[in-house]
């Protein structure tokens, strides 16, 4: 055993150990003696508090080691030398300061300089704020993005890094040995590439953004539909003229969609749309094969209606309008359009299937853009007509002496609008993976159970055409018993064509884009959700629905004398009156058009038809006391009045019905206080801007130009005072809508 090595006696306790792993081995002076302690170096030499804090240690100059001997007598001297002199490293700090920001606050300095201003995008970011971590948000992007969620990361995300595929733990690549056969000439074969990163998820919008995007592409197609629509019945009514021939026409016309709507169309439009949700959520294929076996269905039953319906056309037409049936000249022409017209009761089917499935889909546009090729083939229809015969203005057209030829090229040119708009529905069920294939496997497959639904909508749309069918016949008697024209069942269909135009871009776009969002709350049992829905449908339809109820009533006269200024002065005057008559009842019509929405969702079909009974029966009474009480030139006034009074009663029954199997709450406070504010900011509005109009007709005539004026400069006074009333009055949901639209628009 070798003795204790003496030069290590006094070691000061601030030197190091030696490499070799000794805890008392030191530096040693050339001598072979021990060099005087020295003092480490602070490793907070800028801290004035700390500086020679430590310098008098008293137990730095003890040597541990002899406090050990046992330690000392085992150590082998020869085996572990020490370093040589000079090689011993200061310790370096474990921790340095941060740097010194040299604008910081310094309270020893007055009036201190101030940083320079950032340059780049942090330039209007407060001081210390990053440009690559801010997010530059404002008010549009607020409203637009409020809808949107907003998946924050998964804070325990890195626990679970080594089960991500091409985790590799922070190791190196290993070299393969030598003897590997991936060598290639002395070079490692490169690294497998790493694994694709998983694509991101498509954003997903909120409710409210998902609900604005369909209801805006749906509101898109509905528009273009209804202008081409407008302008197809222009067209129509300068070739027929509005007096008996225009009145056979739309007997004629409107006898294939009333057929439909009694056999089948009721059922096709709010039964199945839950079924067909429902088969999506539940079937294994998606529920094509359901859609296949109702499509199948569809086009069977048709079929056979259609057979029945064209063989029974004199009866239909007698059925429809006495007046015209009684006629021996109207009553032929009528039965060879009806006979043209029937057919396309197919088409109508088959396009309304088609588009159901798509919107079970999520694919709602399809819908409501194809019907614009029907009018498009319309128009150039009677537009052939007008090119060849002349307008009923110039060529005296009537029942009497209009040509087969004339009539056959019509009833052609229908028939064939209704076939395109149909067909059109193919490509776009092709994009959706939908391949159609007869179905005849109805049995045992859920189509009893929708056809029990649709019993109850049947009887439904049976009360609601026969309420259609007293008007029709009493419109057309008072229109052949007046001596001005536009005052028979055309003047009421083509005011009536006006009025619903706001329901249908507007209400019926938001309920359809809907009506699946709500059908799935309800087969979940969340009646929360279908009556926050609900309320929120009618109060956002209840911005653009009343002032537009309210411009009816101001300038309706200008409106049909600006469209149908072709067939007359007196006949385009008459018709601005019915729509004045109809305009205030466009908003229980849209009312009840939404609360109804609710008890399809349910599957319930027998509270509509019970509703829908006390809406036609009162038509009914009212149009019949008008008729009997008023003068034949105003008796379709006030059958236009009554077509919104009914509704009115109707809506107060069904939403009573609704609130009961919604638990006893419809957000009925909210709803009514947004209503009855909305009327009060257009009151004024439609005064102002009637005021304006008939200021201007009276100044300019009633002619086009006077016309247009009255329109721009009282509709633009009428739309400017309600907006400024609104705002007064901070009526939140006009707030939203315009925020939308300004965040929309990118402004």
């Amino acid at each position: 055993m070798n003795a204790p090595y003496d030069g290590d006696r006094g070691q000061g306790s601030g030197g190091s150990a030696s490499g070799d792993g000794h805890p008392y081995a030191g530096s040693h002076g050339a001598d072979g003696q021990v060099p005087p302690p020295q003092s480490a170096p602070d490793a907070y030499p800028q801290d004035a508090y700390l500086q020679d804090a430590y310098d008098q240690d008293p137990y730095r100059a003890h040597d541990l080691a002899a406090q050990d001997p046992v330690t000392e007598a085992l150590y082998d001297r020869a085996a572990h030398p020490p370093p040589p002199p000079g090689t011993y490293q200061a310790p370096q700090p474990l921790y340095a300061p941060p740097p010194t920001n040299q604008y910081q606050p310094d309270p020893r300095v007055w009036a201190q300089t101030p940083a320079p201003e950032p340059e780049g995008p942090t330039q209007y970011l407060p001081y210390g704020d990053d440009a690559r971590t801010t997010q530059f948000v404002g008010v549009d992007d607020l409203v637009t993005q409020a809808g949107e969620e907003r998946h924050e990361p998964d804070a325990f995300a890195h626990l679970f890094r080594d089960q991500q595929p091409g985790y590799s733990g922070g190791r190196a690549p290993v070299e393969p040995p030598v003897d590997d056969p991936t060598r290639v000439l002395g070079q490692i074969p490169p690294p497998p590439p790493p694994a694709a990163a998983p694509a991101p998820a498509p954003k997903t919008g909120g409710r409210a953004a998902g609900l604005l995007k369909s209801s805006a592409v749906m509101a898109a197609g509905t528009l273009v539909s209804r202008l081409t629509g407008f302008i197809r019945t222009v067209i129509i009514t300068a070739a027929l003229g509005s007096g008996l021939l225009g009145d056979t026409w739309t007997v004629a016309y409107t006898l294939p969609t009333m057929i439909y709507i009694l056999t089948v169309g009721g059922g096709l439009n709010s039964v199945f749309v839950p079924q067909l949700v429902r088969s999506m959520k539940e079937d294994e294929d998606g529920g094509e094969a359901y859609a296949n076996r109702l499509l199948t269905l569809v086009m069977v039953a048709l079929a056979a209606i259609v057979a029945l319906v064209v063989f029974a056309a004199p009866l239909l037409i007698k059925l429809m309008s006495v007046p015209v049936a009684s006629d021996p000249a109207a009553n032929n022409v009528g039965i060879t359009f009806a006979r043209y017209c029937l057919p396309t009761i197919f088409f109508m089917g088959v396009h309304v299937v088609m588009g159901q499935i798509l919107n079970a889909r999520g694919k709602f546009g399809a819908m409501m853009w194809t019907p614009v090729l029907n009018n498009i083939v319309m128009i150039f229809t009677f537009g052939l007509f007008i090119w060849v015969y002349g307008t009923a203005a110039d060529s005296g057209m009537q029942v009497t002496n209009i040509p087969p030829d004339g009539v056959r090229l019509l009833g052609i040119g229908t028939l064939l609008g209704l076939t395109v708009q149909a067909l059109a529905m193919i490509p776009y069920l092709r994009e959706t993976g939908f391949r159609f294939r007869l179905r005849f496997d109805w049995k045992g497959h859920g189509l009893g159970k929708a056809v029990k639904l649709a019993k109850w909508t049947v009887l439904f749309v049976l009360a609601n055409q026969a309420g259609v069918l007293v008007v029709t016949q009493l419109a057309t008697a008072a229109g052949k018993a007046s001596d001005v024209n536009g005052t028979g069942i055309m003047g009421y269909s083509n005011a009536q064509l006006i009025w619903g135009m706001p329901q249908a871009i507007i209400t019926v776009s938001v309920m359809a884009a809907m009506l699946p969002r709500i059908s799935r709350a309800a087969h979940d049992g969340d009646p929360g959700a279908v009556r926050d829905d609900i309320s929120s449908g009618l109060r956002t339809s209840a911005v653009a629905i009343v002032p537009v109820a309210f411009m009816f009533v101001a300038l309706g006269v200008p409106m049909c004398t600006l469209l149908f200024g072709s067939s007359g002065a007196g006949a385009a005057q008459s018709m601005g009156y019915i729509l004045m008559a109809f305009g205030l009842g466009l908003i229980p019509f849209s009312v009840q058009y939404v609360v109804l929405r609710g008890f399809y969702a349910y599957e319930d079909t027998r509270t509509p038809f019970y509703n829908t009974v006390i809406v036609a029966a009162v038509n009914a009474a009212a149009s019949a006391l008008c008729y009997v009480i008023l003068p034949a030139r105003w008796a379709v006034v006030g059958m236009a009045f009554s077509y919104g009074l009914a509704y009115a009663i109707g809506v107060g029954v069904a939403w009573q019905r609704l609130r009961k199997r919604l638990g006893g709450d419809l957000d009925g406070a909210n709803v009514v206080r947004t209503y009855a504010r909305l009327c009060l900011a257009a009151l004024p509005a439609a005064i102002i801007g009637g005021g304006i109009g008939y200021a201007l007709t009276e100044v300019l005539g009633h002619g086009v130009f006077g016309s247009i004026a009255a329109l721009v400069v009282g509709g633009a006074a009428l739309l400017g005072a309600f907006y400024v009333a609104a705002r007064k009055m901070r009526i939140e949901e006009l707030n939203s809508m315009v925020g939308m639209v300004r965040g929309r628009l990118g402004r």
